[in-house]
């Protein structure tokens, strides 16, 4: 992976979750066109495990946290060191209960005060 000049997010967990829900998504059409409900439902039981193996596999370090990653983090083989803190705005961490422990700053919006004198809905300001 190091040729890409992009971080595009290959990771473990990503591709194994790819390729156990490729397995499982052909069984389910091999089930649908030769009319088998135990492959239809082996098959979609084959995708479901695909979203948990790549759950686990990304807390235990293998994924990636949402955004862009620094450039010597780009290898798929690159293990990420704080996932058992929590990446901050991860569903996947936050359903295994990892909250990010550092804060987030966060920046009031700044609301302007009406101008005296001007009618709501009015084009014209009177200042």
């Amino acid at each position: 992976m190091g040729a890409h000049q992009y971080d595009e997010g290959h990771t473990v967990a990503g591709w194994t979750g790819f390729g156990i829900a490729t397995v499982g998504a052909a069984v389910a059409g091999l089930g649908m066109c030769t009319g088998s409900t135990v492959e239809l439902w082996g098959g979609i039981a084959g995708v479901g495990v695909s979203v948990i193996v790549t759950w686990v596999l990304h807390l235990a370090g293998w994924g990636k946290a949402p955004g862009t990653r620094p450039a010597d983090q780009w290898g798929m083989r690159v293990r990420d060191l704080s996932a058992r803190k929590g990446h901050p705005g991860c569903v996947g961490c936050r359903l295994a209960g990892r909250w990010p422990t550092e804060s987030v700053a966060v920046v009031p919006a700044v609301v302007p005060a009406p101008v005296s004198g001007a009618v709501e809905g009015s084009a014209e300001v009177v200042g």
